[in-house]
């Protein structure tokens, strides 16, 4: 009897408590979180120091905690018109990295008055290393690597965009 009780305790910690077992996102094969497809939210433009538009991309916006942690992350492929705007809370001093994230990026940091301060290119995927703003940031874009070479982005560009829809979490 008292084995039965043991397995049963067992089974409700591993169902209950072990986290990502019944999390409907993950394979249930490897554990390996399943690869979220692009949800377009918005659009983002990059505008020159002049105020003419260098380039507009369809965004998705990364506005909670949740959202902002796991990024792109666990992504195999995002197209050259999408990107992701991380938006915080406050401004401050941001750093990212690319852990978990197959997809080489440029990053750019972006702060309170919408000036990009700091450009990251072609990142290193699957990587611990640090890719910290030069100057305080309240806004991050994640674009895919080689855009801002192709379409002439520089630290002094200002961001701006528009939400169109947000899927509900």
């Amino acid at each position: 009897m008292k084995i039965g009780i043991a397995v049963l305790i067992v089974a409700v910690v591993v169902v209950f408590v072990v986290p990502g077992l019944t999390d409907r996102s993950y394979k249930s094969e490897t554990n390996e979180p399943e690869e979220v497809m692009f949800t377009k939210e918005g659009n983002v433009a990059i505008l020159d120091s002049l105020g003419k538009e260098r380039v507009k991309i369809d965004a998705e916006f990364a506005d909670t905690e949740y959202d902002r942690q796991r990024g792109l992350m666990f992504r195999k492929t995002m197209q050259e018109g999408q990107g992701m705007l991380f938006i915080f809370p406050v401004e401050e001093m941001q750093s990212f990295w690319m852990r978990n994230t197959y997809i080489p990026l440029d990053i750019l940091f972006i702060d309170a008055n919408k000036k990009i301060v700091t450009i990251h290119k072609n990142t290193k995927t699957l990587s611990d290393q640090s890719y910290p703003s030069t100057a305080p940031s309240k806004y991050v874009l994640e674009v895919v690597s080689g855009f801002c070479v192709k379409h002439g982005v520089e630290v002094g560009d200002v961001v701006g965009w528009e939400l169109t829809a947000k899927a509900d979490n």
